[in-house]
């Protein structure tokens, strides 16, 4: 596969897109089934607003899409090949000891030797739709374009 820098640039975005801490939650939230954003806002413990703007953004990539249901919302995740990078890249992290988490430009915070090493890096969250939720009801679905 040659690149060059006309090619690299949905490469570029495509990687941006994902490369941000929340986006890459909620990906791997919706990697599990579809959820409302109140369940996602209650799982990742965000505000509703923060999480309906990076699924507009991951909207924007072609990643996710919604599907009405009552008054709010369902998302899913719409390519089949994004869990198969995810997967991938939790290949490539194992094989290089995850030493990208040392690099100085962009290394993060976390410590390998923290993490149990049978844990994946990128694990759905357990279903919550069928808790209580008095919220729920006054939210609005996001609007997608």
């Amino acid at each position: 596969m040659a690149m060059n820098q006309a090619t690299l640039g949905p490469a570029v975005a495509l990687f941006r897109s994902l490369g941000d801490p929340t986006r890459l939650a909620i990906v791997a939230q919706l990697a599990g089934q579809e959820q409302r954003v109140v369940d996602l806002t209650r799982t990742l413990g965000l505000a509703q607003s923060t999480v309906s703007a990076h699924l507009s953004c991951l909207a924007d990539c072609g990643l996710v899409a919604a599907r009405p249901v009552g008054r709010s919302s369902l998302y899913r995740l719409i390519q089949p090949a994004l869990l198969d990078l995810l997967s991938e890249a939790e290949q490539l992290l194992e094989a290089t000891g995850y030493a990208v988490d040392l690099c100085p430009n962009y290394g993060g915070s976390s410590n390998q030797d923290e993490r149990p090493e049978d844990q994946p890096i990128i694990r759905p969250e357990p279903d919550r739709r069928g808790e209580d939720d008095r919220r729920a009801s006054r939210l609005r679905p996001p609007v997608t374009a």
